[in-house]
């Protein structure tokens, strides 16, 4: 049996280390707040499960909304998925007037990419922190059993990566997020530092008479609540790195007020020529997450057909829903077949974070008109 011993060590310092806040001149200033560091440090590991006669299989994450190749149902035996990630700070603009902000990402998007197993598979992650960022980051994945969610595990300074397994033991789709510990962890999670995996049932969806559901398309909406300063001017201000504009922006934080409400990492990200493309006929499958606040995504013109709006395979779904409210924290799913063409907005029905905080998505969908569904009897004409 491998000596796992030496690891804990690591793990813990890099723990205390997430719990300090670099200065805005670049000096390591202690923030006098902890995390894991507060809780026993693990005694030991049983047995570590010989795994060599899985199968293995290496996947490359795509950018959201896309979504990875991957079967809906499967009858092979659970295997070992191996995914890397590359934590990147980038500057992100987030609207149409410029604004810009120093996220914090998983493989460079605001979400991270939708990651997909099957229950009772391992997941397999590397997780890299290039030297060139600034910070510790770790992953917190809800999915996950112990240790933080892995966050204990996997916290990696800038110049370390670090290699993370667990078994996908429940069905669902669930939240992922960064979770360095203290006022870290609501800042990097409203920097961009989120994502979801989701976790299918070996025999597929089902209804709630256990019948097979299916999809044509899977698309991965990630929303994301923003809080940028303004400045004397009423200006949404720039910052030269993450750090500098941390204070500020706690205390615009701690006021629970967004300045943006965007899906995808900036508003418009998924509408005009962004917009979702589906065929009259086509069932999609929309999976939604929330890392830090509640949201109700409605469908204009169309419903939830089949819903898991906690986002948990193992519970029956809604049906037939007009809106469905998916709590922070979490992720959930929907289904829907487009039965008419045209433009449809999908948005958080917390009307003013849809309209004017910009939370809306849009999916155009060809094909032919149903005149029995709805049609326009009259055109519009002088009042008689």
């Amino acid at each position: 049996m491998q000596d796992h011993k030496e690891h804990f060590p690591l793990s813990r310092r890099s723990l205390l280390a997430g719990a300090v806040l670099l200065g805005a001149a670049g000096s390591v200033v202690g923030s006098g707040l902890t995390f894991a560091a507060d809780e026993p440090a693990p005694k030991g590991m049983g047995p570590v499960p010989d795994l060599s006669r899985l199968d293995r299989v290496k996947v490359d994450l795509l950018t959201p909304p896309f979504v990875h190749a991957h079967e809906q149902r499967t009858r092979a035996k659970p295997r070992v998925v191996e995914f890397r990630m590359v934590i990147e700070e980038k500057e992100l603009i987030i609207d149409d007037e410029g604004t810009r902000m120093h996220a914090m990402t998983f493989n460079g998007s605001v979400p991270g990419p939708l990651m997909v197993v099957h229950q009772d598979d391992y997941v397999e992650l590397t997780l890299v922190n290039p030297a060139s960022n600034s910070m510790p980051h770790n992953i917190d994945f809800h999915s996950a059993t112990g240790a933080l969610g892995g966050g204990s595990l996997t916290l990696v300074n800038p110049g370390e990566q670090v290699k993370l397994r667990f078994r996908a033991t429940r069905p669902g789709v669930f939240v992922y997020h960064c979770a360095p510990g203290g006022p870290m962890i609501p800042w990097h999670v409203v920097s961009g530092m989120n994502g979801a995996i989701m976790v299918l049932p070996r025999d597929g969806l089902k209804d709630r008479e256990g019948r097979p559901l299916k999809y044509d398309k899977v698309f991965y909406i990630g929303e994301q609540d923003l809080y940028i300063p303004r400045d004397e001017k009423g200006r949404y201000k720039r910052y030269a790195t993450p750090t500098d504009g941390f204070t500020e922006m706690y205390e615009v934080m701690k006021g629970l007020i967004p300045s943006h409400v965007v899906f995808n990492g900036k508003v418009g990200a998924l509408t005009g020529k962004n917009a979702l493309k589906a065929n009259v006929g086509e069932t999609v499958l929309i999976v939604h997450s929330q890392a830090n606040r509640d949201t109700r995504p409605h469908l204009i013109g169309g419903h939830g057909d089949y819903v898991w709006a906690t986002g948990k395979f193992n519970n029956p779904p809604e049906q037939d829903l007009e809106t469905w409210f998916i709590p922070g924290g979490a992720a959930g799913a929907a289904l829907y077949t487009f039965l008419q063409p045209g433009l449809y907005a999908y948005l958080n029905h917390n009307l003013i974070e849809g309209v004017a905080l910009g939370a809306t998505a849009h999916f155009q969908v060809e094909g032919q008109w149903d005149a029995d569904l709805m049609t326009q009897v009259e055109p519009p004409s002088p009042i008689k």
